[in-house]
């Protein structure tokens, strides 16, 4: 029996490690994207504890100095909290530009499947059509040896 080898097999070959690096990469820049996302989370919950420990110090006796302290440290969390949300927002982009780059990949992959496997349905078509050929003669030659037999 013929074996079937599909002349494309190395672009396929190609385009599965190349979604493979893609679903990589794509991981990558998720756990980063999760990773910033928490780092603002802690700010922010910073930021609350550092009010609360304002608010403790307004109604305790007053320490203008702590209390200014508090509220500067309070402005800068705030300000940090601000330039978490920027570096967050690129990292949403790269991760939308990986997802990009995944999902072009696994179209490429996709498409040269279904080229392996239309050439694979011809090739089994190919097949059944030499089988049938060869069915056809045998019954012919044994027709013919059977007719000339009863002559």
């Amino acid at each position: 029996m013929a074996k079937f080898t599909f002349r494309l097999q190395n672009i396929l070959s190609v385009k599965e490690k190349l979604e493979n690096q893609a679903k990589a990469e794509y991981g990558v820049e998720m756990a980063k994207l999760r990773e910033e996302q928490e780092k603002k989370m802690q700010m922010e919950q910073k930021s609350l504890q550092m009010q609360e420990e304002l608010t403790d110090l307004l109604n305790a006796t007053l320490d203008i100095l702590r209390i200014r302290k508090m509220e500067w440290g309070i402005e800068m969390l705030k300000e940090d909290i601000a330039l978490q949300e920027q570096v967050i927002k690129r990292q949403e982009q790269q991760v939308k530009k990986a997802r990009k780059k995944l999902d072009q990949a696994m179209q490429e992959r996709k498409t040269y499947e279904k080229l392996k496997e239309k050439a694979f349905e011809a090739f089994k078509l190919e097949l059944n059509a030499a089988e049938q050929k060869e069915v056809d003669e045998l019954v012919s030659f044994t027709h013919s040896n059977t007719a000339e037999s009863e002559d």
